[in-house]
């Protein structure tokens, strides 16, 4: 096998020619860049599979690309379909994706946690989460506790979770109990909104009241741990 080796001067040379002269037609030949996109790439999904996808994507507009690969394989075993994110890329090329709206967050609360030195420093307070009861009526279970002696101050059910009859559940708690130095809850409604530093209706009472808001990382319940552990079955 032979090898050449050519100066980085011949293809400087080359580059910046005018043309070729072409011996067979007597004319001189431009050089011109070329497309160096590959004109068919070996992993290409087959037109033909593409058409059924979108054909079954237009008949069913809520089915999403792992739906519509399920249904597809149950349907003709026999093809080979692309993976799931080939045809959700498809969808996208062809403008059969609606973008989702965007959800305003609530902005994060950058002070430190305060430290609980003794009791009725800091409360926590957040909800169980929804069940039935035995006569199949749903209660959403208000929980408060005190951070330092984990005593729980509040366990009641309330008819829904807003601001009006959560505020009610604390104004009790405040008369019997007094008021604590700040609460500690997550950064669902009502402790928290969208709006202006997060704060709601009942957090601005609560900074009324001289208590400060406390609320923890989003997805880090960790950080409210000793509230949290209370909701163990």
């Amino acid at each position: 096998m032979l090898c050449f080796y050519m100066p980085a001067s011949f293809y400087e040379s080359v580059r910046n020619a005018p043309g070729l002269f072409c011996q067979g037609c007597s004319r001189s030949v431009p050089l011109a860049e070329v497309n160096r996109t590959a004109r068919h790439h070996p992993n290409q999904t087959v037109a033909e599979i593409e058409q059924l996808v979108l054909e079954l994507r237009q008949a069913h507009m809520r089915w999403g690309p792992r739906k519509l690969k399920r249904i597809l394989e149950r349907d003709q075993p026999g093809r080979r379909w692309p993976a799931a994110s080939t045809m959700g890329e498809m969808l996208r090329r062809e403008g059969l994706v609606v973008p989702r709206r965007k959800r305003r967050r609530t902005a994060p609360y950058t002070q430190p946690l305060a430290h609980a030195a003794g009791p009725n420093q800091v409360w926590c307070a957040d909800f169980k989460g929804w069940f039935r009861t035995g006569d199949g009526q749903r209660i959403d279970p208000l929980t408060i506790s005190d951070a330092h002696s984990r005593y729980l101050l509040r366990c009641q059910a309330v008819e829904k979770m807003d601001t009006a009859r959560v505020q009610a559940v604390f104004e009790a708690a405040f008369r019997q109990y007094g008021l604590p130095r700040a609460i500690r809850t997550d950064n669902g409604v009502p402790f928290a909104s969208t709006g202006l530093a997060g704060l709601s209706r009942l957090a601005v009472w609560w900074l009324k009241l001289g208590i400060v808001p406390e609320r923890i990382a989003a997805g880090h319940p960790e950080q409210n741990g000793r509230h949290e552990r209370l909701h163990q079955p």
